[in-house]
């Protein structure tokens, strides 16, 4: 079990900032996929179309709304899965991601 999944427990509910416990909204929407054990052990061979594709369409969906720059910023992340300078799994983006989600989902980092 990751740090990820300590925080919300068993049964998918976590205690927020304020002492209220909450359900994850990940799991509450059924979207919160369990990643194989061996995701971490895949390889991705570098490849710099697929980086330089990726890239790209990260820049093009970037705009203004936070929505279409975390959007951006999870395309660039997959892209450093074929990039030989970085270091990063599947399962490091989707951990990233899902934490990224929780913050969003409790307002922010000011709130």
């Amino acid at each position: 079990m990751t740090d990820a999944d300590d925080e919300a427990g068993e049964s998918g509910r976590a205690e927020s900032a304020d002492g209220d416990e909450r359900e994850d909204p990940l799991a509450a929407a059924g979207v919160d996929p369990v990643v194989p054990e061996d995701a971490s052990d895949a390889e991705f061979p570098v490849d710099d179309e697929v980086r330089e594709f990726l890239r790209d369409v990260a820049e093009d969906v970037r705009g203004d709304s936070s929505e279409s720059k975390q959007l951006s910023a999870v395309l660039y992340r997959v892209s450093d899965l074929y990039d030989e300078g970085e270091e990063t799994s599947p399962e490091e983006i989707y951990l990233n991601v899902r934490h990224i989600m929780r913050i969003k989902s409790e307002g922010g980092l000011r709130r």
